[in-house]
């Protein structure tokens, strides 16, 4: 270390470093002491370095008001051997603090966005800018909770300030924007005023006032079941945001929230992630990053030390590995203002939302015709003195009769017209889609499923193939070594301590190198020599890290002082094999390492090691022999690995144009060290979602990068082959084979193919393309960054949310959060349950939208008047569309629906059997009513108010126990699992109970009177009818031509 005098700008004056005569202990006080003052030093420096004037005076560098002190210790032989230091997290803590606080933290934040490479050279490189952060470029800051708390209070949280989730209000107010609602508001104010000066204040506001009430209850319903949509979607939405991220604390890596990140985090960055925050390259290999999302440019940007070393929050990983350090987070990146001015778009439009949004149109265009009709018969009744007031005198008098009466009749007439409107189109549609949407969602996220899009939700009832990985899918991904060969010698793995003396050292470190820096896993050993080590990365890397730690005795600590790595080719799907470039510090020899695909890693090889480190040649013998190892393990269900070697000259390294970084690692003339086989589990109960899969019409078919023997291994004890002697031929094939093929080559045995193994993700998206010009409906899963236009190319993309990249997860619809094949077959069940569920409240609605609109036409048209109020067919909407709805929409999959062929493409919504049910119910309701309509008050004696209560209450109890007919289309028992929908039955419930409150309560406001006992059970027992029709009705068998074209064709053949 310099003396003081030689660095005059540091202006700390003398400083006397008298270590003469004093003991080891003053020593360590004394070196201790400097450490901290000379650290506090430095760690000032960035606040005056990164200034805005950002001038090079180091003079002005230390804080103004920092203290010196100049420190001589006399040796004292009586205590000086019990002096100790001891620095706390307390005072680390403490002394960061004092750190953090002097970094002008926006000079950092500014040069990493504007990506100023002047900046960062004035504060002297990444390193300085690490050291000013008081972070280790290894071992990042320090593992504690309160030092964490700390920098996040001080340079702020990684969190963006979103934009406020939509409120009640707003719903309320959108709900209040509908034409028809409108309409009758104006309707209700005249009611209202005309009421008044008619009756008075007391009595008059009963008409108007009823029908303000109604319409505020259905918007409020309505608003309702909107705001809980949006409050779900915002949950899901955070759940989606929380992104995992692997960082360095205290030595230790570790998994963390994206939120939870902080400024002098040191992240290790691999392909297809996010990066989580602005920050520097530290180091790293081959690293390239897409910044579309920030700049739009879709050109990949290569990252260095020297010419880029700048990260941007948001862009993806696209090749290589890296460590970063954190320099700015939240809303001091460009992505977290960016994100801050962007509201999620919950009001996404499914394409079956679409289609029933035609459906509700074409509804309402009918509804409105019908409407229009009745209002002309009845103003043309009204004008020509047809109709009588409640004293039995005719309404209009011509010239007699008061201007305020007339207008007041128009305006009821009109309300009535303008309700059947209401009531016939089919507000309801979009909301049991938005209902049964949120629910299935909500209840997928339960079952390890997180819907992205939601047009996914439905699109999978209609899946009729899945394309599944195998790895962490179908299998466990808990990776353990269970083979290994050296050369053509089989070496146990049960006793450690024979390896050790079997194998020579030099063949030992030859693997210590193979494995422990042709890796991106990580071991971390604990302080305590008693604890185990801990292994980080990939279940893969996870599992050759052990093997080599606790089977082969690698010390990676020693091997990291050893040896310098120059490059690294990192894994690639296509490739199959990930390489290393070191060069050895004592003798400076160069080693090239190869791992990967045994196959292939045993065909880039001319020789082969011995366990006692003789040489020998790879001959044509000796390769079959291997080939037979290796389709040994295989068949085994093992994944092959294999490790190769060369040992090169400084001649022989290859550089690219630029002559500055290694590009390409010998690929040929290796030598094969060995072979090792790990074995992954097939996951419990994947058998049996196969078998789900299979019995429900879909077809599953298994693309993996495994050899054709494990993946025939692999498929047969999942179910998804049978054995040996059931395999037929061209139901497995590799990649290469499948993309050899010409397209009607492909389009011919496409079908038949159930594995393909050996394959790239070109291979996987080529298979995705080619089923869906044949018509299939397209599930896949996937988990890597090549994976992305396969997940997008098909019609239900499902990224793995544990082994998935970020840029795999973005591409996909739903995220599979457990990497389970029977989450996926959970998805296929909630898939159909959705469609399902719109069905029947199709079936439901349309019932009631039939039978009031037809009831209502023939009285208006023949008696001049609707049974039904305008504050009851309110009443009617509202239990139609919130409360049936709710009831309907919420009902759980069950396992008949996975007894079904899938739903096709062009399969109509409303089929022959919802035409059938809805038209029988609809035909009983219609007879019934006008039954009551036009001899009700003969028949049982009644007065007329009564008798139109009758008429009210029988069509609401129709309704009611029409929805237990809706519950299940096709079986006759629909009480099956009632039980257990506790919603429907509350919603049941609650239904009845408002029903006899508006019956017998609510008197003046829904235009009812009070109904005797006997009345009620006429009322019950009538609609109750509904269950034995329906149960008869389930018996008719249907054609399987839709039912529209056949009414088109059968009019057409009438006609023509």
């Amino acid at each position: 270390m310099a003396s003081c005098s030689e660095q005059p700008r540091y202006g700390c004056g003398i400083f006397l470093l008298d270590i003469a005569g004093l003991t080891k202990a003053q020593k360590r006080w004394r070196i201790a002491y400097l450490a901290i003052y000379a650290s506090r030093v430095m760690l000032s420096l960035p606040k005056e370095i990164v200034s805005p004037k950002r001038n090079n005076n180091y003079n002005k560098v230390l804080h103004s008001q920092q203290a010196y002190t100049a420190l001589h210790v006399k040796p004292d032989t009586s205590t000086t051997s019990h002096i100790h230091v001891n620095l706390t997290n307390e005072a680390v803590v403490g002394r960061d603090d004092h750190v953090l606080h002097n970094v002008d933290h926006e000079v950092l934040v500014e040069m990493v966005k504007d990506k100023n490479l002047e900046t960062l050279r004035e504060l002297e490189g990444v390193g300085s800018v690490a050291t000013s952060l008081g972070t280790d470029p290894e071992n990042g800051i320090p593992d504690d909770d309160q030092h964490v708390k700390k920098r996040r209070e001080i340079l702020g949280s990684n969190t963006y300030h979103k934009p406020p989730p939509k409120g009640l209000f707003y719903f309320v107010l959108e709900a209040f924007k509908d034409t028809t609602i409108i309409i009758l508001l104006i309707c209700a104010a005249l009611a209202l005023g005309f009421g008044i000066k008619e009756h008075g204040g007391e009595e008059g506001w009963y008409e108007g006032g009823s029908i303000f009430i109604a319409v505020f209850l259905v918007v409020v319903g309505s608003a309702l079941s909107n705001f809980r949509q949006e409050t779900q979607f915002d949950k899901l939405s955070k759940i989606s945001d929380n992104i995992k991220i692997d960082v360095v604390r205290g030595g230790r890596r570790q998994e963390i929230s994206i939120f939870d990140i902080v400024v002098g985090d040191v992240v290790l960055l691999n392909i297809g992630d996010q990066i989580p925050a602005d920050g520097l390259f530290l180091h790293g290999h081959s690293l390239m990053v897409d910044e579309s999302s920030m700049t739009g440019e879709s050109d990949h940007v290569d990252i260095d030390t020297i010419d880029n070393p700048f990260l941007l929050s948001g862009s993806k990983v696209v090749d290589g590995c890296a460590k970063m350090l954190v320099t700015s987070v939240g809303m001091k990146t460009a992505w977290g203002a960016m994100m801050s001015s962007i509201t999620r778009d919950s009001n996404e439009r499914t394409p079956l939302q679409a289609r029933l949004d035609k459906l509700t149109s074409s509804i309402g265009k009918v509804g409105l015709t019908v409407a229009s009709l009745v209002l002309v018969v009845m103003l043309i009744r009204y004008f020509t003195g047809n109709t009588e007031d409640d004293n039995g005198n005719r309404e209009y008098n011509g010239s007699r009769t008061d201007v305020d009466d007339i207008l007041n009749a128009v305006v009821k007439i009109v309300a009535a017209a303008v309700t059947i409107v209401v009531v016939a189109i089919p507000e309801g549609l979009p909301l049991a889609v938005t209902l049964t949407l949120a629910y299935s969602m909500k209840r997928m996220m339960a079952d390890q499923a997180m819907v992205r899009k939601l047009s996914a939700c439905e699109t999978m009832g209609s899946a009729n193939i899945i394309c599944t990985d195998k790895t962490g899918t179908l299998t466990l991904n808990q990776m353990k070594v269970t083979k290994f060969w050296l050369g053509q010698e089989h070496i146990e793995l049960e006793d450690t301590s024979a390896n050790s003396n079997l194998i020579t050292s030099n063949v030992r470190e030859l693997f210590y190198q193979g494995v422990g820096f042709n890796t991106t896993g990580s071991v971390y050993k604990p302080a305590s020599s008693d604890s185990e080590p801990e292994f980080s990365g990939s279940p893969t890397e996870k599992a050759l890290l052990s093997w080599a730690v606790l089977d082969l005795g690698m010390d990676m600590e020693k091997l990291k002082q050893n040896y310098v790595v120059m490059h690294v080719e990192t894994f690639n799907s296509e490739k199959k094999r990930s390489g290393v470039l070191l060069r050895k510090k004592v003798d400076n020899t160069i080693y090239v390492h190869w791992k990967g695909a045994a196959e292939m890693i045993v065909a880039m090889c001319s020789s082969f090691c011995e366990s006692s480190g003789i040489v020998k040649s790879l001959n044509d013998d000796v390769k079959e022999k291997l080939e037979k190892i290796i389709q040994g393990m295989a068949a085994s269900s093992l994944r092959c690995i294999a490790f190769a070697y060369v040992q090169i000259s400084e001649e022989e390294l290859e550089y690219n144009d630029d002559g500055k970084s290694h590009k390409r690692l010998k690929e040929e003339g290796l030598t094969l060290l060995g072979i090792v086989g790990l074995k992954d589990p097939c996951r419990p109960g994947v058998k049996k979602a196969v078998e789900a899969c299979k019995y429900a019409g879909v077809e599953i078919k298994m693309i993996t990068g495994d050899n054709i023997f494990t993946a025939k291994a692999i498929a047969t004890e999942c179910g998804i082959l049978g054995t040996d002697s059931q395999v037929i031929d061209g139901e497995v094939v590799e990649g290469v084979e499948f993309r050899n093929y010409t397209h009607e080559e492909r389009m011919e045995k496409i079908d038949n193919i159930r594995v393909m193994a050996r394959s790239s993700p070109f291979d996987k998206l080529l298979m995705v393309q080619c089923l869906k010009q044949k018509g299939h409906v397209v599930a896949v899963t996937g988990d890597g960054t090549n994976d992305a236009p396969a997940l997008k190319e098909a019609d239900i993309g499902l990224a793995m949310g544990i082994q998935g990249t970020e840029v795999a997860k973005e591409s996909a619809d739903i995220v599979i959060l457990d990497d389970n094949f029977s989450s996926v077959a959970t998805v296929l069940r909630w898939g159909r349950c959705v469609y399902n569920n719109i069905q029947k409240f199709i079936q439901f609605q349309l019932t009631v939208n039939v039978a009031a609109l037809i009831i209502n036409f023939i009285a208006a048209v023949s008696a001049g008047d609707v049974p039904l109020t305008t504050v009851q067919l309110l009443w009617v909407n509202l239990i139609m569309d919130t409360l049936g709805a709710l009831a309907l929409a919420t009902e759980r999959p069950s396992d008949e629906l996975m007894k079904r062929p899938p739903v096709g493409r062009t399969e109509p919504l409303i089929t022959n059997i919802m035409w059938r049910n809805l038209l029988a119910q609809s035909l009983y309701q219609i007879s019934i009513l006008l039954t009551l309509q036009f001899r009700g008050q003969s028949i049982f004696g009644i007065s007329e108010a009564v008798n139109d209560t009758l008429i009210f209450n029988t069509f609401v109890l129709c309704q009611v126990f029409n929805e237990f007919n809706a519950r299940n289309m096709e079986k006759r028992n629909v009480f099956k699992g009632i039980h257990r929908n506790h919603l429907f039955m509350g919603i049941v419930a609650i239904t009845i109970v408002l029903q006899v409150v508006m019956v017998e309560f609510l008197k003046k406001f829904a235009d009812t009177t009070n109904l005797n006992w006997w009345q009620w059970l006429f009322c019950i027992v009538t609609a109750s009818v509904s269950w034995p029709i329906g149960w008869v009705v389930k018996s008719i068998p249907v054609i399987n031509e839709p039912f529209i074209s056949f009414l088109k064709r059968s009019l057409r053949s009438v006609f023509i």
